[in-house]
């Protein structure tokens, strides 16, 4: 499965979501995760990810939910796009 960062368009009738990279910074008992995404935090359900994730890792969420474990260097250059899109707009 390959999952790239979507801009949240509309697209034929259709909107595509997105969908952002963070990295894990803790994660508690009830398998719920605070992520680190540019700077800014949220908390985000590990139960359907796609495979075992630690601290320090990187995940792509999307409503709530990690839900794909992604390489650093893969996280990294779509949290730079991320900030490129904010930055001039282009949403």
């Amino acid at each position: 499965m390959t999952v790239t960062l979507l801009s949240s368009r509309k697209i034929k009738d259709r909107f595509m979501c997105i969908g952002f990279p963070g990295r894990i910074i803790s994660i508690d008992e009830n398998n719920f995760a605070v992520i680190d995404i540019g700077g800014t935090h949220r908390e985000v359900c590990l139960d359907i990810v796609d495979e075992d994730v630690g601290l320090g890792d990187y995940v792509i969420c999307h409503a709530g939910y990690a839900i794909h474990k992604v390489d650093e260097d893969l996280a990294k250059e779509k949290l730079a796009f991320l900030k490129e899109l904010i930055d001039h707009e282009i949403y």
